[in-house]
């Protein structure tokens, strides 16, 4: 039995991969920032957690790499600072100095695809520069290097979905049409990784990974709209810039328009394999074609079995007043507020809402809501609730349902008015302290079609609006208790 660190566990890979070395019965440990947001991970009671940050180093970092026969590396900074390139390098260094000093056995690394020659994107270039300072340690590193991966809950895949999905008729730029990409299934990703712990001809390589077919990212928008049966068009494009491209992508898409830069950047540089060594160290592994990657990404998004997200390394900033995320087809809506109450009394403050109380901020907004609601043959608000203080899961209340309670903690509503989607509401409070919380509000709406997306965003500065004073109001109520 092996002892494994795994890095980045709260991130898209790495969330999957380690499942899959538990079940084949190694020991697991992760290295995560913040261990409180693996709690709710089915397998997070089979893994022994380290707080520790590979930026920051110190006795985090080097307790979890002690004993440890293999560390997988699997963290990116990219959507932490514009400056992520100096982030990563300093994280990459210090990291090879704890596990050199640990004396771990084999790092195993994930990076991306693109020759070496001058010309790689910032993003790239950074992907290739920490394989190089984790082998001028002396470590033993296995390098594997992918392009686009996909899978429900990929980054680039999500870019992709959304586009084709949305998006009638897709401009193309000159890199869409020209450069070329070999994406690679998740599946097959956890594959190599996995294998490369028993496969010592692996070790100090360079293992390119990639897909069965190359194609230009205009052939795999219009894989994905056949796979959908879309019929979507695609125009020339002439002006290209990487700021152009992201805020595009940033209205369009779930990813922020920064985060979605350094990606569009990496449009102009082609990312195939320019070997078959992955085929040749790991014959076992045969790897899907990307139609059939897509197909298997879109099953799980509509089983509502999306294992990880780029966004589950998401890390709402409780200073910033509201955050704004748009994810396997959800859209939410965060407000966050600071609460000298303990979160007992946020909790008996907004489990009462409703009914008779009414809704605390802007009744008026609400009432025409549920107005608009009566014309359209919904249920309106004249449902009330059962009791004015108690709420359980099942039970109306006015013109939501009571989907989840967490008992001094959340409170889950989905809607049952009329509405192109589906949409949530949800109340949670997080202690701080034995006297102060943070009063968390989410609204979450699936939205249906384009009428759907139409509808969320035209009322986004009216639900601002309301949020942010039934938050405060939620607030003062709660200290007067």
């Amino acid at each position: 039995m092996k002892t494994i660190l795994v890095t980045g566990p709260t991130g898209y890979v790495g969330g999957r991969l380690i499942p899959r070395l538990l079940a084949a019965g190694h020991r697991v440990r992760a290295l995560a920032r913040h261990p409180e947001d693996l709690a709710g991970r089915p397998w997070s009671g089979s893994v022994d957690v380290f707080k520790g940050d590979v930026f920051c180093g110190g006795p985090g970092l080097e307790e979890a790499l002690a004993g440890a026969d293999t560390a997988y590396y699997l963290i990116h900074s990219m959507g932490d600072t514009e400056n992520f390139e100096a982030l990563e390098e300093t994280s990459a260094r210090n990291f090879a100095a704890a596990a050199k000093a640990a004396g771990v056995r084999k790092v195993i690394y994930l990076g991306g695809l693109g020759g070496d020659a001058a010309g790689l994107s910032h993003h790239l270039h950074s992907r290739h520069r920490m394989g190089e300072i984790l082998r001028e340690s002396g470590l033993n590193v296995t390098e594997f290097r992918a392009a686009i991966i996909v899978g429900s809950g990929s980054i680039s895949f999500e870019i992709i979905r959304y586009l084709v999905e949305r998006l009638p008729f897709i401009p193309c730029f000159h890199y869409l049409r020209d450069t070329r990409c070999q994406p690679v299934a998740i599946r097959d990703v956890l594959a190599y990784l996995a294998a490369a712990l028993h496969n010592p001809a692996s070790d100090g390589k360079i293992v390119e990974i990639g897909g069965a077919g190359v194609h230009t990212y205009r052939e795999m928008m219009a894989i994905y709209a056949e796979t959908r049966g879309l019929k979507r068009s695609f125009f020339s494009c002439l002006l290209w810039s990487p700021d152009l491209s992201s805020l595009l992508v940033g209205l369009i898409t779930p990813v922020p328009a920064p985060l979605a830069r350094p990606l569009l950047e990496s449009l102009r540089n082609d990312v195939v394999c320019s070997t078959d060594e992955a085929l040749r160290l790991f014959p076992e592994i045969k790897p899907l074609d990307y139609r059939t990657a897509v197909q298997y990404a879109l099953m799980r998004i509509n089983e509502n079995n999306v294992e990880t997200s780029w966004t589950t390394a998401y890390e709402p900033h409780y200073a910033k007043p509201c955050s704004f995320i748009d994810t396997e087809g959800l859209i939410l809506q965060d407000h966050f507020i600071p609460v000298d109450a303990p979160a007992e009394k946020l909790f008996k403050v907004f489990s009462g809402i409703g009914g008779e109380r009414g809704w605390f901020y802007a009744q008026w907004l609400w009432d025409l809501k549920a107005m608009q609601d009566r014309l359209m043959g919904g249920v309106g608000m004249r449902r009330g609730r059962r009791h004015p203080d108690t709420v359980h899961q099942g039970e109306v209340l006015d013109f939501w349902r009571v989907e989840r309670v967490l008992e001094g903690r959340m409170l889950l509503l989905r809607a049952e008015m009329k509405l192109p989607g589906k949409g949530w509401l949800q109340f949670e409070a997080k202690p701080r302290s034995a006297t102060s919380s943070v009063l968390r509000m989410t609204a979450y709406f699936e939205p249906r079609g384009f009428l759907g997306s139409l509808y969320w965003y035209s009322l986004y500065p009216v639900h601002t609006f309301i949020f942010r004073g039934l938050l405060r109001e939620i607030s003062r109520r709660a200290r007067l208790i």
